[in-house]
């Protein structure tokens, strides 16, 4: 039987919370589930952009508060603020040290 890939979100509000952590799903590839991530974190900046925001701003707003999906699974690795720092810039038109 494969492994499977597990999808968890923590909400970066309540960071040390474990009781906060929802399950979000389980994948049969790595690929799936960090499109998954993906989508959770697009979700969350979507709904937090705002016109001419810049992406520092949003960025910030994301890490205070934003939802933080991860992936237990063998060879998983996805960062969710990684992505969400390139999704804020390309969503806002700047870069973060420079908005």
């Amino acid at each position: 039987m494969a492994e499977l890939y597990t999808v968890y979100v923590d909400d970066n509000f309540q960071y040390m919370d474990e009781d906060a952590r929802t399950k979000h799903g389980e994948y049969a590839t790595l690929e799936q589930a960090v499109q998954a991530c993906k989508a959770i974190v697009d979700a969350c900046l979507t709904s937090a952009h705002e016109p001419g925001m810049s992406a520092r701003k949003l960025y910030e707003e994301y890490v205070a508060a934003g939802d933080d999906p991860f992936i237990v699974g063998p060879g998983a690795s996805f960062s969710a603020w990684t992505y969400a720092r390139q999704r804020c810039e390309a969503l806002c038109g700047g870069n973060i040290e420079g908005s």
